[in-house]
C-alpha cells in the first residue's frame, strides 16, 4: 500500500499542522519584542526630550486570554525604557530590558523563568531578532507582525496579517490559541505574503 502524498509547505520548515498544534500545546510563555511589535516602532521625542509610544489595547487583551489559557508573556528588548517598564507593570509582565543579542541570552531567560525551550513562543519584527527566532524555531513558535523586515518574515512559522502595534501581537496569541484547540490547514499558511 502506498503512502498518501503529504504536501508540506517549506516556509514552515516543512511542519505539518499536527507538529504546529503539538508545538502550541507546549507553550507556557510567549516572548515578545517590543518596538516595532507591541508598538510601531515610532517614538515620539518633545523638544523637552518627553518620548511617547503608542501600544496597541488589543495586544493587551491578547496578553489576558494568553495568561487565561496558563501561557504568560514576557517581554525581551535591547532597549531601556520607562514607557516599557510602565506599559508591562500595567500588564503584569516581566521584563528583560537591555539584551543587545537575545539569542545569547537565551541561556540566562530560560534560567530566569523557569521554562524548556521547546515551552516558548516568539515575536520578534527585524534583523536583531534572527537569532532567537532562529533558536526557538527549531522546537517552538515563532512570529513577525506583517511589516518585519523581511529577512525576519521568510523565516517566521506565522507572519501575521496585522502590523506592529497594530494587533500583531494578539494575532499570534490567537494563533496559538486556535493551534491548541485543534487548529485548522488554514492555520499552517502564512497570514500576509510569502
Amino acid at each position: 500500500m502506498s503512502r498518501p502524498l503529504v504536501l508540506r509547505d517549506t516556509r514552515f520548515g516543512g511542519l505539518p499542522l499536527e507538529e504546529l498544534q503539538e508545538r502550541a500545546r507546549r507553550v507556557r510563555l510567549l516572548l515578545s519584542d517590543c518596538d516595532g511589535v507591541l508598538t510601531d516602532g515610532t517614538v515620539y521625542v518633545s523638544e523637552h526630550g518627553e518620548a511617547l509610544k503608542r501600544f496597541s489595547l488589543r495586544d493587551g487583551m491578547g496578553v489576558e486570554l494568553l495568561r487565561l489559557a496558563g501561557i504568560e508573556t514576557a517581554i525581551v528588548t535591547r532597549e531601556r525604557s520607562a514607557i516599557v517598564a510602565r506599559r508591562a507593570e500595567k500588564l503584569g509582565l516581566a521584563v528583560f530590558d537591555g539584551v543587545q543579542d537575545k539569542a545569547a541570552a537565551l541561556p540566562q531567560l530560560v534560567a530566569a523563568t523557569g521554562c524548556e525551550r521547546h515551552e516558548l513562543a516568539y515575536i520578534g519584527d527585524d534583523v536583531n531578532d534572527l537569532g532567537i527566532i532562529a533558536e526557538l524555531g527549531k522546537l517552538g513558535l515563532t512570529a513577525a507582525p506583517f511589516d518585519a523586515a523581511t529577512p525576519v518574515a521568510r523565516v517566521v512559522h506565522h507572519l501575521c496579517r496585522a502590523g506592529g502595534g497594530e494587533g500583531a501581537f494578539r494575532e499570534f496569541a490567537d494563533w496559538i490559541l486556535r493551534l491548541r484547540a485543534g487548529g485548522t490547514e488554514k492555520d499552517r499558511t502564512k497570514g500576509g505574503r510569502a
